[in-house]
């Protein structure tokens, strides 16, 4: 079986995200792409947070309802239900650390889940995270960024 993997045209895992996915820029989710996604998946959940934040790990966007056929998500493109990130927001911030602060690092987790999550759009990472207990896998990709 092929390993759950996460990517992006935008980056290679480890590698900067492009100034247009930041606050410096257009600030766009970068477009991903999936695949190995596990058999009996019936959707997927993402969260991307930065862990190197000043006040611990802050997170910048939460989605879920994602279709596991559908293969990718488009620069830009929403997934069907979306969370409150810790911007106050919903939907995705990119990354915007704090000037001179060094480079940080920007996790995204593509959660495979085997049914669909009873979640009102809003929610927040501490309602999301338990809901994610029962993953099959986790593609994970790294990008880095510095202001």
């Amino acid at each position: 079986m092929a390993d759950f993997v996460l990517t992006s045209p935008a980056f290679e895992q480890g590698h900067a995200i492009p100034q247009k996915h930041t606050c410096e820029g257009t600030d766009v989710s970068p477009p991903l792409a999936w695949s190995g996604v596990p058999e009996g998946t019936v959707s997927l959940a993402m969260v991307v947070d930065d862990p190197d934040a000043p006040g611990g790990t802050f997170t910048h966007w939460l989605g879920w309802g994602i279709d596991p056929a559908a293969g990718s998500l488009a620069e830009g493109e929403a997934a069907p239900v979306e969370g409150q990130n810790d911007f106050g927001q919903v939907g995705w911030r990119g990354p915007c650390p704090p000037p001179g602060h060094g480079p940080h690092r920007y996790f995204f987790k593509l959660h495979a889940l085997p049914g669909e999550l009873d979640l009102a759009a809003g929610a927040g990472k501490q309602e999301l995270e338990p809901a994610l207990d029962g993953a099959l896998a986790v593609a994970e990709l790294v990008g880095t960024y510095e202001r």
